[in-house]
């Protein structure tokens, strides 16, 4: 069976700006490796929700590792047109992560989407966020510029809701240097809402691209001392993603159709020892959390990749903690308002 897509126009406007950014970001991105390294293209991977039924999505992986460590552009359309139990009337989304092999080039993290339920009511979620393993100042007052310039009057409200969300408690910093992230966002003009949708996708990706392209022409090389700097903030990165994303858990909890994709934001390499060793400065039921997580990476002491495989066993360590203890969802990262989208999904 084919993919199918919601019927809504608002809905395939949606879709058609997902779209629209996932090509933008993937040919800004296939020109770096063209130029930087082994010139080879993301290659697209699709996924369907029950055969097509309820839709799905297509992501774009990269393959080029001299210039990236992992990097996934990943839009998708869930609709329930057919299943009048349902709440929800589709969920339009791009997530898109990039991790550069390059420790000196800083990741990015962007996701877009557009919810719509069937009574007629419907929101955006927006946010991006700047990611480094090594900080560099100007980069991330020209992330900062941009954001503020793209956000226009919502700047103060994502920008404080951003710092929250990506927060991590048990470590006292955040995840990244620049975060953005406004929740439930409907400013009563659909039209007018998903030209600001774009324009701030567009314009984060730019930045983004012109980051990239002028850190990696500073600094070309980088030493063993700066790998290992970069292991220990992607181990961070995998810590702050699997016990406090919200979004990502809210995947995980919805449906096992995607979980590759839905934890494509995750990078090639974790050190399960350093995992381990924040394992004490979480609250309860978390810590068996840590311990689940380090059992499905296969090691306690020895450097991890992160394979497809390993996707699929963190994924199902993550859904069996949260069935099991489903209050510790509370727990998790969340900005002014908690959406419900596993309700929504039931």
């Amino acid at each position: 069976m084919k993919r199918t897509f919601a019927s809504t126009a608002r809905a395939q406007r949606a879709y058609e700006l997902v779209e629209g950014l996932q090509r933008f970001f993937t040919e800004k991105l296939d020109d770096l490796s063209m130029r930087y390294g082994e010139a080879r293209a993301f290659v697209p991977v699709e996924w369907l929700r029950e055969a097509g039924r309820f839709g799905g999505g297509v992501r774009y992986e990269a393959v080029d590792e001299t210039l990236f460590n992992r990097a996934s552009v990943n839009i998708s359309q869930v609709h329930y047109e057919g299943a009048e139990e349902k709440k929800l009337g589709s969920a339009t989304a791009i997530s898109a992560i990039v991790h550069p092999q390059n420790p000196w080039l800083p990741s990015m993290h962007m996701h877009i989407s557009w919810t719509e339920m069937k009574d007629g009511s419907g929101y955006w979620r927006i946010m991006a966020d700047l990611n480094p393993s090594i900080e560099d100042e100007a980069s991330k007052q020209r992330f900062i510029e941009r954001l503020e310039s793209v956000s226009e009057a919502h700047y103060r409200e994502g920008t404080e809701q951003g710092d929250r969300y990506f927060y991590i408690p048990a470590l006292g910093r955040h995840r990244g240097v620049a975060h953005f992230y406004l929740e439930n966002f409907n400013g009563g003009d659909f039209d007018a809402d998903l030209a600001y949708a774009k324009r701030f996708g567009e314009g984060v990706i730019a930045r983004y691209i012109a980051i990239l392209q002028q850190m990696q022409e500073a600094h070309p090389h980088y030493t063993t001392r700066e790998k290992e700097i970069q292991l220990a903030y992607h181990t961070l990165y995998l810590f702050q993603v699997l016990t406090l994303d919200r979004g990502t858990t809210s995947g995980l909890l919805v449906h096992d159709q995607n979980d590759v994709g839905i934890l494509g934001s995750l990078p090639a390499f974790a050190d399960p020892e350093l995992l381990l060793s924040w394992k004490g400065a979480v609250p309860a039921p978390q810590d068996a959390l840590i311990e689940d997580i380090v059992a499905a990476l296969g090691s306690r002491f020895d450097l991890v990749e992160i394979t497809a495989d390993t996707k699929k066993r963190l994924a199902e360590a993550v859904r069996a903690h949260y069935r099991k203890y489903p209050h510790a969802i509370g727990l998790q990262a969340s900005g002014n308002t908690t959406p419900p989208t596993v309700e929504n999904h039931r």
